[in-house]
């Protein structure tokens, strides 16, 4: 095993942390109430909310989920660090309603870290364009798709390095670089947009639009979720309550 053999590093996983937020409940209640109340600070607005009923707000909240009352929601931010294989990365850019920035691997050698999909990561694909299904791999397949996975990645890697090692430009040498490779980003967007991107993105029993998206992707939305489910509980349980559909 060569240096650069050495130093890959193979992940099944992929990783999401909150950098920061500006992210409540009361941001949307605020954010409808100055459309009946007129103007208000946020400041007093929470302070409204902690006197008010809890069942007060929430049922304001879920009316206006269910009557698609879209743009109160839109009034907070939360900021994630993402590192995931870069064909993720291109199915997030699918939607325009966040803002990005993702290191440059023009300006910076990238790291050998590549995607191999867990044994538990579905393979087979059945079904009809639009509702497919995604069943267990066998032993084989399995284990073919770890081979090939580390095998063309030591192979692109090592390509990669030999470029860089004969002074070939950085955004040149990495050209023969795999999807599955890592990359990092900042991902900024408020509630209204996550929301959509998650009503696309996961997979769950209720939903009024059901959604088939790819299983790394949905990984990530997954732990967007959480975090958006312990900032602003009234509103993801309001959009659960109303079939996952954004408003």
């Amino acid at each position: 095993m060569n240096a650069v053999t050495a130093e890959i590093e193979f992940r099944s996983d992929v990783t999401v942390e909150l950098v920061r937020s500006s992210a409540h409940d009361s941001d949307v209640l605020f954010a409808a109430r100055v459309s009946t109340q007129g103007e208000q600070t946020l400041e007093a607005a929470q302070a409204s909310e902690d006197t008010e009923v809890e069942g007060k707000a929430r049922g304001l909240i879920n009316y206006l989920m269910r009557d698609r009352h879209g743009s109160p929601f839109e009034h907070n931010s939360m900021t994630f660090y993402v590192q995931a294989p870069i064909f993720v990365f291109r199915e997030f850019m699918r939607h325009r309603i966040a803002s990005y920035n993702e290191e440059s691997g023009r300006y910076r050698e990238l790291n050998p870290v590549f995607y191999v999909p867990g044994a538990d990561r579905n393979l087979v694909q059945v079904g009809k364009p639009g509702a497919y299904d995604f069943l267990p791999g066998s032993a084989e397949q399995i284990a073919l798709v770890e081979e090939e996975a580390r095998a063309q990645s030591i192979r692109a890697f090592e390509s990669y390095q030999r470029m860089l090692d004969a002074g070939v430009a950085r955004e040149v040498a990495r050209i023969v670089l795999p999807l599955n490779i890592y990359s990092s980003m900042y991902v900024t967007l408020n509630a209204r947009s996550l929301m959509n991107f998650l009503s696309l993105r996961t997979k769950r029993e209720g939903s009024h639009f059901p959604s088939f998206p790819q299983r790394e992707i949905e990984m990530a939305a997954e732990k967007m979720e959480a975090f958006f489910e312990q900032l602003m509980p009234l509103t993801h349980a309001a959009f659960n309550g109303n079939g996952r559909v954004a408003p």
